[in-house]
């Protein structure tokens, strides 16, 4: 019977120490999906109450608070550009020939009738200054085991200021999370999935948004090129380079 309970309580210690904490887990996560650059070649398509359209962009982005984005189909949308510096974002319109910087409440806005939001689209940061982790359970999803976090906003400021994410165990990518308002009201939720191994690190090729508050089926993120790490001309983030 000694034995017995002390196997058992090796088999627990062992369980217990086999976990990794919130703040080690989104640790990883940021280590995984981060990079000094990144460029991009993806289409968007937009499942809406009315129907589907798709929209084609590339993208370069450094570090946190730099990113470019140019559309370049279909025709309609081609030459629409935004710039991302810091907090601030602009916005050219070739069919205007204007620059609007998107400032306040227009940042809660939906991108081109998208699930998201202008706020969503400038939204880099890692999760390990922005919220406080804690492991709540654990899930299978696209037959891969998952750590279940919750994470808790450290200032008011956050768009979400509740995340529920399910993240691989072996990999650490996000395949699941939902978005929660203070109030705990759910506002969107994602799917991840497609993931493949880039340089070093494994990244989620498709994304799927819901915004709960909207009819329509979602909008699909799907990346069809993606490179990290390398150089970027200095003057792409530019509001030069808008126009």
């Amino acid at each position: 019977m000694k034995t017995f309970f002390s196997l058992l309580i090796i088999c627990l210690t062992t369980s217990l120490f086999s976990q990794p904490s919130g703040k080690e887990i989104i640790n990883l996560i940021d280590k995984n999906l981060s990079a000094k650059t990144r460029i991009a070649s993806a289409r968007m398509i937009i499942n809406g109450a009315r129907g589907s359209r798709t929209i084609e962009f590339k993208t370069w982005a450094e570090g946190e608070d730099k990113s470019f984005t140019e559309y370049t189909n279909p025709a309609r949308e081609k030459g629409t550009k935004m710039l991302k510096l810091e907090d601030k974002l602009w916005i050219f319109s070739p069919s205007t020939d204007r620059i609007i910087q998107i400032t306040g409440q227009m940042l809660r806005q939906s991108v081109m009738g998208s699930d998201l939001s202008y706020e969503d689209m400038m939204e880099d940061a890692d999760l390990t200054s922005h919220y406080s982790a804690s492991v709540t359970g654990s899930d299978t999803l696209q037959n891969r085991k998952c750590w279940i976090l919750q994470l808790n906003a450290l200032a008011e400021g956050e768009a979400y200021q509740v995340r529920k994410i399910w993240v691989d165990q072996e990999r650490y990518v996000p395949l699941r999370e939902e978005l929660f308002a203070k109030s705990g009201k759910l506002l969107k939720r994602t799917q991840l999935s497609e993931v493949e191994k880039i340089q070093g690190r494994w990244f989620p090729m498709k994304i799927v948004y819901k915004d709960m508050l909207k009819q329509g089926d979602g909008t699909q993120f799907v990346f069809e090129t993606l490179s990290l790490d390398e150089l970027i001309p200095e003057n792409i983030f530019s509001k030069a380079s808008l126009k």
